[in-house]
């Protein structure tokens, strides 16, 4: 699902373009095989999970459509968008992120299919736990651990799978909601994926009254996501601070990518 904070990033075609340091900003630019300048104001912390090199890559490729009159639809911002991030993580990235970071809303992917499901209004609070991470690092974890159990991790996955598939009938019911979000944690903690800091950001969450809570992400570092009902979120969203993290009061995002007035 798509939350709230944004990436703003803005597109001139200059004479003179400078390279960016970044390889998704360079990926961007060589597939729609131009060139120009890039300015970018991002309220998504990077490398915590929030998929905000995806939020930057689909916004840099909407921008660059826009300057250059390249009338590109969203759907193809979307694949473009999954391709870079796939060339650049080397494989191993997943169409999630670049689907609702243009879409918007809750988008349920299986296999190679795409699917929106109803909007709903949550009232969240991301947790941001400031201990960076490797996504590569976590996926070649669950990988080796895979291969070296697979008897104990395979069963996991499905039981992953089940957990997901079972919560998406229950998405405009927070309070129902809640213990398949808590289940699903505890079934990544089995993974050895979550983070001593996750773990007490996400315990902190349930007892200030938190629905449910759990990790986003790869894991390993990075975020957390808590489901609240809506008047108690600034009291989660302070129990999950005086864990030594950053809380992010917000709600989810039916837009998706946009073209900003006056920003």
């Amino acid at each position: 699902m798509a939350i709230k904070p944004r990436v703003f990033v803005t597109v001139r075609d200059t004479k003179r373009p400078q390279r960016a340091k970044s390889p998704y900003i360079d990926g961007c630019f060589e597939a729609m095989d131009v060139m120009g300048s890039v300015y970018i104001n991002s309220q998504i912390p990077s490398s915590s999970g929030l998929g905000s090199s995806a939020a930057v890559t689909v916004a840099t490729l909407s921008a660059i459509n826009d300057e250059f009159s390249l009338h590109k639809t969203r759907e193809d911002i979307a694949n473009m968008a999954f391709e870079i991030e796939k060339k650049v993580q080397k494989g191993r990235a997943s169409p999630t992120d670049t689907t609702v970071s243009t879409y918007g809303g809750i988008v349920l992917i299986s296999g190679g299919s795409r699917r929106r499901l109803p909007p709903q209004n949550m009232h969240l609070v991301i947790g941001d736990s400031l201990v960076s991470h490797s996504t590569a690092r976590m996926v070649e974890q669950v990988a080796e651990l895979k291969m070296n159990h697979p008897g104990i991790v395979n069963p996991v996955l499905d039981a992953i799978e089940g957990v997901s598939m079972t919560a998406i009938h229950h998405l405009s019911n927070p309070r129902e909601l809640g213990p398949y979000m808590n289940m699903n944690h505890a079934l990544l903690e089995v993974l050895g994926v979550v983070h001593p800091q996750l773990a007490k950001m996400v315990l902190a969450a349930r007892t200030a009254g938190a629905f449910g809570a759990k990790i986003t992400g790869a894991g390993g570092g990075g975020c957390m996501v808590a489901l609240c009902p809506k008047q108690i979120k600034h009291r989660v969203a302070g129990a999950i601070e005086a864990c030594e993290a950053r809380a992010i009061v917000t709600g989810i995002d039916t837009e998706g990518m946009r073209k900003e007035k006056n920003v």
